[in-house]
């Protein structure tokens, strides 16, 4: 049993394709839902997973406004049936084959964990994949949380532990180091990439390195209190 949380913006070429893929790939499993967060699209992907046809696993949440993705994330989350919650991209660019085998190891796992996925052979432009690395790179050196693609959104996590974590706008950026200090152990595996088929990214690169870079002391507090709270446990 699992939730797929996907946020989307903008995707109305994107989702139904995927969809189909993910129903393929996951045939022989019966119980999971998919969660899917409009996050106040301009084109027609609210219309377009309203009317698709596989509905019975399907869950609709729709934003009143833009709210970005870690605010879509969350509210996906805290609105899942089930436990283990899986998180995916709404572009394509993950490929849903993965899932089974992300799933298999989470599932292996005697001790609470997060998996996730890190993208081997990157199908971005140049200067997305080197201001991904950069922005990888340092924020793994201050966080210590070993991972060199927290931007995978393919991830696996138990939602008790998530919602232990306070919210704030970025958090999808990192949860490695979010999960390692609530004592959950980190497991990385490479998956697969694909080219962006339709549409474009909704992250500017400047912005991505910005942004994080500013996150990045805020969460230092964040772990910072995590810690106090394990050593008065």
């Amino acid at each position: 049993m699992f939730s797929i949380i996907i946020p989307l913006y903008n995707e109305e070429k994107n989702i139904i394709p995927l969809l189909n893929e993910i129903f393929f790939e996951l045939k022989k499993i019966q119980l999971f839902e998919i969660i899917l967060i409009n996050d106040y699209s301009s084109d027609k992907t609210l219309e377009k997973i309203h009317n698709y046809k596989e509905k019975k696993n399907i869950r609709i949440l729709n934003n009143k406004s833009n709210r970005g993705q870690s605010y879509s994330l969350h509210k996906g989350v805290v609105n899942s049936k089930y436990d283990t919650i899986i998180t995916l991209d709404g572009d394509g660019q993950n490929n849903p084959k993965d899932i089974s085998k992300l799933l298999k190891i989470y599932q292996n796992q005697k001790k609470r964990c997060l998996v996730g996925g890190i993208r081997l052979k990157r199908k971005d432009n140049f200067i997305k994949i080197i201001s991904s690395k950069l922005a990888n790179y340092v924020r793994s050196k201050i966080l210590q949380d070993n991972c060199s693609d927290t931007g995978c959104s393919l991830k696996i996590f138990s939602k008790k532990d998530f919602i232990k974590l306070p919210y704030f706008n970025g958090i999808h950026r990192f949860l490695p180091a979010l999960f390692k200090n609530l004592g959950c152990s980190l497991i990385f595996e490479n998956v697969d990439h694909r080219s962006r088929k339709f549409g474009f990214s909704k992250y500017g690169t400047l912005d991505r390195l910005t942004k994080s870079v500013k996150d990045l002391f805020f969460v230092l507090k964040i772990i910072k209190e995590l810690k106090k709270q394990n050593i008065n446990k």
